[in-house]
């Protein structure tokens, strides 16, 4: 006999509205001509970004936007994208029809772009190609209120760090991952992926005004500290 159970009682839970982020990756015109047209564009834009996008994004009211990916994330360098946009490194996007980007579009202008949409950043880092360090120093250089990141980050034109609550350990690492890195092997990705989120939540402790609440990095090594207000 089967018998049903009714709990008239229980918590019905709480579902966090970033469950309903969105995401933006350096594919086709997503990022240029989609958020980014330069401030030189006939298109109307506030500092370099579209306002028609920015409208029409902050009327859905998203919660978070992830950046730069993606299967890019895992080929992204970010001290490319920072410093004056002359005196940028090109890259070539080898996963999106190796087209040929200049870098415009970085860690300033996506924060800006969070700021103008009202929205929370959620960055990817580079687990493909990029180094445990290369994290770290990113973490550290949005978020650090001193040290050399910092400093370099003012030189930048930015002196008060960001809050940046929210990081991605490289891209879908898991058996999907296989579509962006396909000679990365599991095992380097479970060797690699806690040390990143350990440095990615150091400023947790380091730095109390930004902490870090969600670090995702696949389902073994996934850490977050329940916010019911977020």
């Amino acid at each position: 006999m089967n018998r049903i159970i009714v709990t008239t009682d229980a918590d019905a839970g709480h579902i966090s509205r970033h469950i309903y982020g969105h995401f933006a990756e350096h594919l086709g015109r997503c990022i240029y001509d989609g958020f980014w047209v330069g401030e030189d564009s006939p298109i109307p834009n506030v500092r370099g970004i579209r306002s028609d996008i920015v409208k029409a994004l902050k009327g859905i009211h998203i919660p978070n936007l992830r950046w730069p990916g993606g299967c890019f994330a895992d080929d992204y360098h970010w001290m490319d994208g920072i410093g004056p946009r002359d005196q940028r490194a090109t890259l070539v996007n080898h996963h999106w029809g190796h087209v040929v980007e200049d870098n415009a579009f970085g860690t300033h202008e996506f924060m800006d772009l969070c700021h103008q949409l009202d929205t929370e950043p959620y960055i990817c880092g580079n687990v493909g190609s990029g180094s445990v360090r290369e994290m770290q120093q990113w973490v550290e250089y949005l978020t650090s209120p001193e040290g050399p990141m910092a400093s370099l980050r003012a030189e930048n034109g930015r002196q008060e760090p960001w809050k940046v609550r929210m990081w991605g350990v490289g891209n879908r690492t898991g058996p999907a991952a296989a579509t962006c890195v396909r000679s990365t092997m599991p095992t380097c990705f479970a060797t690699t992926l806690p040390t990143c989120a350990t440095w990615a939540t150091t400023g947790s402790t380091r730095w109390p005004a930004a902490p870090t609440v969600k670090t995702s990095t696949g389902p073994k090594y996934s850490c977050a500290r329940p916010n019911p207000a977020s």
